[in-house]
């Protein structure tokens, strides 16, 4: 019995990266699984695992081209367009709507890879507030087993103390020295047609 708890420990600690991070205190930003990396451990757990995780980028196509881009992740897969051609009721900026095709999307990736249900899928967004939990929480009830949140997002969070303005410049995948660059690969990154 103590060789088969053993065992199931080990297991458990190899699916779980060593130090995944806390979980958020604003339930806004808490998902039914429970599951946080930082932009550094989502690189550690894709390099030690490779294809059987799913790494995914739910940012805005558009946003990604003036942002910049990793080729570390395995496919974007939008969480909300933009809407051309319409404001944002709320700040000055254009409105952004539901992709309806964003959980088939993620279900079709895995599909397209040999990958099943029980594979553990990361989202990355910007900041790891905005769309990070809620892309999470359009996946609940597909019978994903783990789906992980990267917390602080690509971009990082946004540092008060700039005397320029509160630009991204703490943690996130590019602060955090990982491979980033702004040329897009066309075969990870979501194209559309507008209507």
């Amino acid at each position: 019995m103590l060789r088969i708890l053993a065992a199931a420990a080990l297991a458990a600690s190899l699916s779980m990266p060593a130090s995944a991070a806390p979980e958020p205190e604003d339930p806004k930003k808490q998902t039914s699984w429970g599951l946080y990396l930082t932009a550094k451990e989502a690189y550690e757990m894709k390099q030690t695992e490779g294809d059987s995780v799913l790494f995914v980028d739910v940012r805005e196509p558009v946003e990604i081209m003036f942002t910049g881009f990793t080729d570390v992740v395995d496919v974007n897969v939008p969480f909300l367009l933009v809407k051309p051609a319409k404001w944002n009721p709320k700040k000055p900026v254009l409105a952004m709507e539901s992709n309806p095709g964003f959980a088939p999307g993620i279900m079709n990736a895995l599909d397209a890879r040999g990958l099943d249900k029980s594979t553990p899928v990361i989202l990355m967004c910007r900041s790891g507030g905005t769309r990070g939990a809620p892309s999470a929480k359009a996946l609940e009830g597909l019978g994903l087993e783990k789906v992980y949140v990267v917390v602080d997002g690509f971009e990082g969070s946004t540092s008060k103390d700039n005397p320029n303005g509160p630009w991204r410049l703490v943690n996130g995948w590019k602060n955090g020295g990982l491979p980033w660059g702004y040329d897009l690969n066309p075969e990870k990154v979501h194209l559309r047609s507008f209507d």
